[in-house]
């Protein structure tokens, strides 16, 4: 996975997520529109056979996108090993 910043400003941030699909940005965007902080946040494909993903995060005056980003990011890191201790268990 590569990411490249497509725009970004203050509160505002779209970056571009190469060779992902869905799965992972339904899960960030899901995530990010969580936070409080987080004014919206979503996802593009313009054409699934011939373009990456690009995902927007607003936020509001008080946070900037890339902290959002990154707890998200972090959040979904504990969730995903809760899931794996309890697949383990099972």
């Amino acid at each position: 996975m590569e990411l490249e910043s497509v725009d970004k400003k203050k509160n505002k941030l779209t970056i571009e997520i190469k060779d992902e699909d869905h799965t992972i940005c339904n899960a960030i965007k899901d995530e990010l529109n969580a936070d409080s902080a987080v004014k919206a946040a979503g996802y593009n494909v313009e054409h699934p056979l011939t373009s990456d993903p690009k995902m927007t995060v607003e936020t509001t005056t008080s946070s900037e996108p890339k902290k959002a980003l990154l707890s998200a990011t972090k959040r979904l890191r504990k969730t995903d090993d809760k899931f794996l201790k309890d697949v383990k268990k099972f």
